[in-house]
């Protein structure tokens, strides 16, 4: 390689300088650029500078191709961050989709509506906003509990469902969920749900509450049971105002009212195969005091052992039905903790420990399945029997009073653990 000396220049006949006999201490590095003169020796001839450095580094990046390397360089860091940038979107994505379910999204589901064929939603008496919601969703009426609850309290509606069947569809938009169970229609009712083993006064209060018609007019008419066509031993409408829920229209009056569920009553009587109107009122009288006493379970079983009692009376019976539910009412209290004396006053006409067989009438609303356990009762050797679990309805039957002693004990033992259950 040959050498360029910085500041030197060859003779004019183109020989090159001699070296010198002598090595500088510290010799200056070759440098292929003058920077004054910018030219080489090179071959014997003086040359451009930059065109030897050219043709003979060929392999040796030129500032241009130093710049265009600067910009790939770039060019791929910015490829780099983009595909990173749209990986870390990508996990984002991901978990926000797996995680957005168990928030309920960002925004209540809600179907877009109308929806599609017929579902029936029963809308029970005292269903607040949330039980219907809960029904709704089971239902697939709502896609979720939250979007009606909302759109109910928009329309204000919290405290106005009313209990009742109502046709709506499925995958509903919840606003129009709302607008079916809040619809006001052109023909209004009046609703009454009454429960069974309600006395009279019971029913007749909430009937008054119920319609906005007067009081003493159901009073007036419940006292008149020949206006409905009812045998002589009915002293009032007591057992014949049948359980259920009723939508009574607006324009019907007390009578009107009272009308629809003695008819039932009797209707339920007739289905029953009871039609002569002196055993019907003995059946509703049974009925009554079965509903009392039992549940649907054991109801003819229970018919049977009074049936037993009165009809086939034994030396411990006598012919004695022993109902504290008569006792009670005839008292008109609801707890059954009363006193021996009044236990055995015989002027109380529901006093069945102090007066032989079926007390003088019904002791409330009996419904249609008492009414059939009461027409047919179930024939067994029973004369005595006792629930010894007032939740879950547990009832034990004896024919002996020693043996219903023992379950009374039962009866006893489970009250105790259970405090405040047995008034």
């Amino acid at each position: 390689m040959s050498e360029t000396f910085r500041g030197q220049h060859p003779d004019h006949d183109g020989t090159p300088p001699e070296k010198p006999d002598f090595e500088p201490a510290h010799p200056e590095p070759v440098d292929y650029y003058d920077a004054h003169h910018e030219q080489a020796y090179e071959g014997g001839q003086y040359v451009p500078a930059e065109e030897s450095f050219l043709e003979r580094h060929e392999d040796l990046p030129s500032r241009r191709s130093s710049r265009v390397s600067k910009r790939v360089r770039k060019r791929r860091r910015s490829l780099a961050f983009l595909v990173i940038f749209v990986a870390f979107c990508a996990v984002v994505f991901f978990v926000v989709q797996m995680v957005r379910p168990m928030l309920g999204g960002f925004q209540v589901a809600d179907y877009p509506g109308p929806g599609t064929g017929e579902v029936e939603v029963v809308v029970g008496a005292g269903a607040t906003g949330r039980i219907v919601a809960t029904e709704l969703k089971s239902l697939d009426v709502v896609a979720s509990e939250k979007a009606f609850l909302e759109a109910l309290n928009e329309a204000g509606g919290t405290g106005s469902i009313q209990p009742g069947t109502f046709s709506m569809k499925s995958q509903m938009k919840a606003s129009d969920a709302v607008s079916v169970l809040l619809a006001v229609s052109d023909d209004k009712v009046h609703y009454a749900a009454v429960a069974q083993n309600l006395r009279i006064n019971e029913v007749l209060d909430l009937l008054a509450k119920s319609t906005g018609l007067p009081r003493a007019d159901f009073q007036a008419l419940a006292n008149d049971p020949q206006e409905f066509d009812l045998p002589a031993q009915a002293k009032n409408l007591e057992g014949y105002l049948a359980p259920g829920e009723y939508r009574f229209p607006i324009e019907l009056d007390a009578k009107g009212v009272l009308t629809q569920m003695v008819d039932l009553t009797k209707k339920a009587l007739t289905d029953a195969q009871v039609t002569d109107p002196a055993e019907q009122y003995r059946v509703l009288t049974i009925a009554s005091i079965i509903e009392f006493e039992g549940n649907e379970a054991n109801y003819a079983k229970i018919s049977g052992a009074i049936e037993n009692r009165i009809n086939n009376p034994n030396a411990e019976t006598r012919g004695f039905l022993e109902s504290d539910a008569t006792v009670v009412y005839g008292l008109g209290i609801k707890s059954y903790e009363f006193t021996p004396a009044q236990r055995a006053d015989k002027s109380n006409p529901y006093n069945t420990f102090a007066n032989p067989g079926l007390p003088v009438g019904p002791i409330g609303s009996p419904g249609s399945k008492a009414i059939v356990a009461a027409a047919q009762p179930e024939s067994n050797p029973y004369y005595f029997w006792v629930t010894v679990d007032l939740k879950t309805g547990e009832t034990l039957f004896a024919t002996s009073y020693a043996e219903h002693q023992a379950n009374v004990a039962k009866y006893s033992a489970w009250c105790q653990a259970n405090a405040g259950e047995c008034k």
